[in-house]
Parts: structure tokens; C-alpha cells; sequence
């Protein structure tokens, strides 16, 4: 079996931001627009609150209207702002309770050549039990595996499936199987929640899957909290709160007799050095092995899984309990669908996204590597 995790970052549909060659002004846009969304859901407004949201949205470029390039502003009911004719814009709402709206992202079709090699990436690692990340729903995921992966060689699917999570971006964790491995049950852990409140950005989904060995795999697709959104003290704290609770899903399931366990996904930190990382309860507490630490491992000379692919960008991750550590036979992460950067391209890569042959960042299928293991089950 072939078990891989690829975050795909959304495939039909993406933030308008992000979908430019400045992907440090899209993330600035997103940044802006979490801050604001953060904020309007306090039950009281102060006045540096207010000022705070009037700056955002001036920043987000809806100074005049409630349309703008990236985002929209919706007003459903109740006075949430005026703009006053000499310009700028004044909150009027108290608090939650006095209107209905909310920010939303502006979005179009993922470029066409990012979407082939999205699909390029998926058929040629092969994977028969795929997690994926940042999809935006199991309609697109499925019609992706029906109508894109055809064009690219591949079969679609047996079976795809994915529910929303707490991330209104539409940024959600799922799983697509090949013919022969059947979801056989499923939890969702989207309400989980600590004395602090909620665990998960977007949810720790329990997938188990029946292989056509017999063998049974519990597979737990992850996105973590990211270091680029608010502070980072702040980030390092969610994330490590998520890594206590994944640590606690794992113990459950191998306390009621499952051997076979597999955690998989964007953990946006790197591995940890020292108890203190906020992964270290996952990656230390626990049995659980990194594919890159155990034998048969290629990373084709770069350790990393994002970006540039440096020790630094090591985020995507395929953790195995002890029984399918015994049962691995190799791994390895596949970045042909990711920029290389310019000078000089750092990888091979597909020729459309070759900056030698005229191919742009934004083409990219992806800017993380998928990552695969093969294991005997």
C-alpha cells in the first residue's frame, strides 16, 4: 500500500489573493482579514476595537464599498459602519449582537495549469490511500478525482470524502481511497475542545479504513495552526495544544486495540529539538516515527517539504505507529509540482512550471511537496 499526504491547496477555487505572483501581499490580505474576523466576533466593541476594524478594511481596500479586489464585507442586518462623505469609515455597532455579517474572501478558478498539476502530482505519486489538505469540499474534491485526474492518466477515485472543519476559508482535511480500501468508519473531532476552547483549526478527521488485505488503517489527517497568522507566541501555543490532542486521539485508539495508525499532514513546524517545541508532545511523547527519520527514506538532498525546501520547511509530515514502522519499505516526498525557485531551479520539475521555459510561481500545483510511504498492510 501507498499512503500519501499532499496538501493541495484548495483545487477549483482559491482566495482571489492568493492566486497572484505576490504571494507576500496575499498573505498580508489574509493576515488583515483573519485580525478583522477575529474581532467582530467580540460581544463588545471598544474603541481601540474600532479603530482597529476601520483600519483593516481601509487596508483591505474597502474604504468606499463593501466590494473590493480580494474581499467583501456582508451587511445582513443591523448598522455595523457608515461612511462618512469626507472619507474614511466609522463602526457604529456595540458588539456581536447588533448586526449579522461577516468578511468573506473573494475567490476564482485556480489556474489551469495549476490544477493539471495538481492532478499530475496525484497520479504519479500513486498513492493508493491519499490525505489530503486544504480542499474545499468533498463535491469539489470528488469532481476533481472525476473529471482532472482522467486527463493526467490516472483513474479516479474509488472513494472520496471530506467534511467542513472550523476554517471559514474553506481550507478542510480529507481522504480519497483507491478501489479495494473502503472507509469503514469515520469520527470528526471538529468540536473537540480544552479548557482554552476549541482544539482544531480545521478538524483532526478519524478515518478507518478497511485494506484489501483485511488489515485495518486508522488514518488521522491534520492541518496545524500556522505561523503566519497573529502572533507568534500565540501560534506556538495553538499548535502545541493540537499536538497534546492528537497525542490523546493516538493513545485512545491504541489503548482499544489499533495497530495500525497512521498520522498524516501539514503540521506547519518543523521537527522537534527539544521538549519545549509546541509538536514535542507528538513527536516525542509518543511512539510514533517521522518517515524521514526511519531507513529508506529519499528527500532527493533537501529535508524540507515547503518552500525552498530547506531543513527549515520541513512541515508535512506521515507519522507511523510501531506496526507499520515495521512494515515500511521506503518513502519519500515528490516536488515536481512545486516552483523551484530561479537561480538556478532547485529541483526538476514538470516543464510547464520550468522558469527556463517561461512557467510562473502561480502555476505551481502546489507550494508543498506530497510525501508518500509504502508499507506492507
Amino acid at each position: 500500500m501507498r499512503l500519501a499526504a499532499f496538501n493541495v491547496e484548495n483545487l477549483f477555487a482559491r482566495a482571489r489573493a492568493m492566486n497572484g505572483e505576490d504571494w507576500q501581499d496575499g498573505r498580508r490580505i489574509l493576515e488583515d482579514f483573519a485580525r478583522f474576523n477575529a474581532l467582530i466576533g467580540k460581544p463588545a466593541y471598544s474603541a481601540a476595537d474600532k479603530r482597529r476594524m476601520a483600519e483593516l478594511l481601509e487596508a483591505l481596500g474597502l474604504g468606499r464599498a463593501d466590494d473590493a479586489e480580494y474581499v467583501r464585507l456582508r451587511r445582513n442586518r443591523g448598522d455595523f459602519l457608515r461612511r462618512p462623505k469626507g472619507g474614511g469609515i466609522e463602526i457604529l455597532a456595540a458588539g456581536r449582537a447588533e448586526w449579522n455579517g461577516w468578511l468573506e474572501l473573494e475567490r476564482e478558478p485556480v489556474d489551469d495549469v495549476a490544477m493539471r498539476l495538481t492532478a499530475r502530482v496525484i497520479a504519479d505519486v500513486g498513492a493508493d490511500v491519499l490525505g489530503v489538505v486544504e480542499a474545499e469540499s468533498r463535491p469539489a474534491l470528488k469532481d476533481f478525482s472525476e473529471r482532472i485526474l482522467p486527463l493526467e492518466g490516472a483513474d479516479p477515485y474509488a472513494g472520496v470524502m471530506l467534511i467542513d472543519g472550523n476554517d471559514t476559508r474553506g481550507i478542510d482535511c480529507g481522504v480519497m481511497l483507491r478501489d479495494g480500501f473502503r472507509l469503514a468508519t469515520m469520527r470528526s473531532h471538529v468540536d473537540d475542545a480544552d479548557a482554552q476552547g476549541l482544539v482544531f483549526s480545521r478538524d483532526c478527521p478519524e478515518f478507518h479504513i478497511a485494506t484489501p488485505s483485511g488489515a485495518r488503517l486508522v488514518l488521522l489527517v491534520n492541518h496545524l495552526k500556522s505561523k503566519g497568522f497573529g502572533a507568534k507566541r500565540d501560534s506556538d501555543a495553538k499548535r502545541r495544544r493540537q499536538a497534546e490532542a492528537i497525542a490523546r486521539i493516538y493513545a485512545a485508539l491504541r489503548a482499544a486495540g489499533e495497530d495500525n495508525v497512521a498520522i498524516v499532514g501539514d503540521l506547519n513546524d518543523t521537527p522537534p529539538a527539544d521538549d519545549d517545541h509546541p509538536l514535542a508532545p507528538l513527536l516525542r511523547g509518543t511512539d510514533l516515527k517521522d518517515i524521514s527519520v526511519l531507513p529508506g527514506h529519499d528527500d532527493g538532498g533537501r529535508p524540507g517539504t515547503y518552500g525552498a525546501g530547506t531543513a527549515g520547511n520541513k512541515i508535512d509530515y506521515i507519522l507511523l505507529s510501531p506496526a507499520l514502522q515495521a512494515r515500511l519499505r521506503g518513502s519519500g516526498i515528490f516536488r515536481r509540482g512545486m516552483w523551484p525557485g530561479l537561480r538556478p531551479p532547485k529541483w526538476d520539475t514538470y516543464p510547464e512550471i520550468d522558469p527556463r521555459q517561461g512557467g510562473k510561481p502561480h502555476q505551481a500545483a502546489s507550494d508543498h511537496a506530497a510525501i508518500f510511504a509504502d508499507v506492507d498492510i
